[in-house]
């Protein structure tokens, strides 16, 4: 039973006094509306009269033959309209929510990854359209803190992080690319090895922001016998941001980074991309979510995500010290 209380609390109705009254109201006409709404005449008459006395106002001028609405009735009438309406959309808005099918949804993304979470995006509106999203583009390694307090949902992450609060599942893998001058003899080769990249200084980014991707790059190095002659750089949330361009064109470095369409030098710009062929070249990226997730609208996200980037049939990872994979069977692959 739903009840509305003035600002003051000087009266109290029913959803049902108001939905009684507007079908009075409609019709002019108790029998009339007693008909639509199943009951009989004396209670319906009996519920307007509870009506007028908390109002302590007459709603229906009314005799033997005629039934007509009074000023304050007219007023009534449209002000309860809307407040029956705004009340059937707030009852659908929590079913919608109970389902997942309405909400709000946190995320933040990492740069590059943006025309792959669009995709999601595209169709999980298609399904759910009253979901409202929001997003940021933040740097990976930024990610765990809001996640972790609950100031963000969902997280499209290059790092798997290392709390039992959080969940994540591997998406898909990205291929390294060098990004170097375009007057670079390594320029015009169709790919490189890390021993081709001997001399070069390796312009890196602080770990904090991509700690997954500096460990992988100097992993690269370690592997090769190779020690990387490093230059840390400042890291905009942007790749191939003006700041990196200036430093590749100038000379004063390389870049590798993931081979994604928006992090891709402009054609007959100073900046060549050339692939990086090593076994091992390439980095894992993840979606992320607290781990005690409860909301039915995060989860029906989360499922989106996997039914368009297809993570169901591959592998999810549990962080934590005892970290492991779940394989499709559900067996623990350690």
């Amino acid at each position: 039973m739903w009840h509305f209380l003035s600002s003051g609390g000087g009266w109290l109705m029913e959803l049902r006094q108001l939905k009684y009254f507007i079908a009075v109201a409609e019709r002019l006409s108790f029998s009339k509306a007693a008909q639509q709404l199943h009951v009989t005449v004396p209670p319906l008459s009996r519920q307007i009269r509870q009506l007028e006395d908390e109002f302590g106002v007459t709603l229906l001028a009314r005799d033997r033959r005629h039934v007509a609405l009074t000023d304050a009735g007219r007023t009534l009438l449209r002000e309860a309209r809307a407040l029956v309406a705004q009340t059937a959309r707030v009852s659908d808005r929590v079913r919608l929510a109970k389902c997942g099918e309405a909400g709000l949804v946190r995320m933040g993304i990492a740069p590059g990854l943006g025309e792959h979470v669009s995709r999601v995006l595209l169709e999980h509106s298609k399904r759910y359209p009253a979901v409202e999203v929001q997003y940021q583009e933040m740097l990976s390694g930024l990610q765990g803190k809001p996640l972790l307090e609950g100031e963000m949902d969902v997280g499209f992450v290059r790092c798997v992080f290392d709390s039992f609060q959080l969940d994540s599942e591997i998406l898909f893998e990205e291929r390294f690319v060098v990004h170097l001058s375009k007057d670079s003899p390594l320029a015009k080769r169709r790919s490189l090895r890390i021993k081709d990249l001997v001399g070069e200084t390796l312009l890196l980014p602080e770990r904090q922001y991509c700690p997954s991707m500096y460990d992988k790059t100097l992993e690269l190095y370690a592997q090769s016998g190779i020690a990387p002659n490093v230059l840390h750089v400042p890291l905009t949330p942007s790749p191939n941001s003006d700041s990196q361009i200036v430093l590749v064109a100038c000379h004063k470095g390389i870049f590798i980074m993931p081979d994604e369409a928006s992090s891709r030098p402009h054609p007959g710009g100073e900046v060549a991309c050339v692939p990086l062929e090593e076994p091992e070249a390439k980095i894992s990226v993840c979606v992320t979510w607290q781990r005690n997730e409860r909301s039915s609208v995060v989860l029906a996200f989360l499922e989106s995500v996997r039914r368009v980037l297809r993570c169901s049939t591959e592998y999810s990872v549990a962080t934590g010290p005892r970290s492991h994979v779940f394989a499709r069977t559900g067996r623990e692959v350690h």
